[in-house]
């Protein structure tokens, strides 16, 4: 299966509960339908200094910001494909390039510095980015149960509800079981309008008539939070 390699859009952020969940739902009905994985359950690996530069860095809100994570969408054998995923914003626009490599041959390339199995660009830029940043080390695994919609008239339109968002410190892989501590409560959803243009007016609308409002939320953001935001010189 091809898997996009590259992505530039807006990545819009919304705290629902799940009652304003449903309302959105009923409204997105004759206009988007859920993708063919249905309800998925999405692991990462964040990778960062031991001073959690890269994290600190983003919390202060700068015009540029940029983070390195491992993702799977499945427990992920030492075989298994995995995506190795560079992740850019630059002025509210995200920008996302990655790979797709055998897990432990992902691993072994960060942990041991061993160049990727494959040469291509964005290997280069991922590369680059991993040896301008010096010591970086896999810190929080994060998991969250994913609802993907995509848009009926062929746009890149779209929209994802995560819950049970949990994160831990150890046990760092994603061939490892589900566990961790909650980030949000049991009624919490988070909805991202995914898009390269703007939001459709039927959406609009309900996101205005249920006063739902866009949010800054980041997940390893608010695990790091949660892990007592250690602070450094």
């Amino acid at each position: 299966m091809a898997h996009q390699m590259t992505f530039k859009r807006y990545e819009l952020k919304y705290l629902l509960t799940r009652r304003e969940k449903e309302k959105i739902l009923c409204s997105m009905a004759p206009y988007m339908k859920l993708d063919k994985y249905g309800r998925t359950t999405i692991r990462n690996i964040y990778f960062d200094t031991d001073t959690y530069r890269l994290i600190r860095r983003s919390l202060e809100k700068p015009i540029y910001k940029e983070k390195l994570r491992v993702r799977s969408y499945h427990t992920a054998g030492s075989e298994d494909s995995v995506f190795v995923e560079l992740k850019k914003k630059y002025k509210s626009v995200v920008y996302k390039r990655r790979l797709v490599l055998p897990r432990d041959k992902a691993m072994d390339s960060f942990l041991n510095g061993k160049p990727f199995p494959e040469n291509s660009q964005i290997g280069k830029e991922i590369q680059y980015f991993w040896k301008y940043y010096g010591s970086l080390r896999p810190t929080v695994f994060l998991s969250y149960e994913r609802e993907a919609y995509y848009s009926l008239d062929g746009s890149d339109f779209r929209v994802t509800f995560d819950e049970n968002i949990l994160y831990r410190e150890e046990d760092l892989s994603l061939g490892s079981p589900i566990y961790g501590k909650a980030l949000l409560g049991e009624d919490e959803t988070l909805m991202e309008i995914k898009t390269s243009g703007g939001i459709p007016l039927w959406l609009s609308r309900v996101l205005t008539e249920n006063k739902i409002f866009k949010t800054s939320f980041s997940k390893y953001g608010l695990a790091y939070k949660q892990m007592g935001g250690r602070q450094y010189g």
